[in-house]
């Protein structure tokens, strides 16, 4: 995991965004949290298990299919199998040696 400051390559109202192997942040600060760092680093998993572009591809319809389901963008991102996971677990710093294969679809909402 690369972590590069460029606030320019960050969406409005994110603090980084993950394109694996690099981790984009919008503030310098964020490389000393552990928190957010380890929360991306759940991303760089997931990503990897999927080969990368199929993970966006998921995150994509899984995006627009929960915007239909919530009629709120804001929602629809918190609610995406991917996010539910990082943002479950991103306290846990040993998850990541636990963490089962494609873990993510444990947080699919039915």
């Amino acid at each position: 995991m690369i972590l590069i400051v460029f606030k320019y390559l960050t969406p409005k109202g994110f603090r980084g965004i993950t394109i694996y192997p690099f981790v984009f942040l919008a503030n310098k600060s964020d490389r000393n949290d552990l928190v957010f760092v380890n929360h991306e680093r759940i991303h760089i998993r997931q990503q990897l298990e999927m080969l990368v572009i199929p993970f966006f591809v998921w995150y994509a319809i899984e995006f627009i299919f929960r915007c239909i389901q919530y009629r709120n963008a804001k929602m629809a991102y918190y609610n995406i199998s991917f996010e539910r996971e990082a943002y479950a677990k991103e306290k846990d710093l040993d998850y990541l040696q636990s963490r089962s294969f494609w873990a993510f679809c444990d947080f699919l909402k039915k």
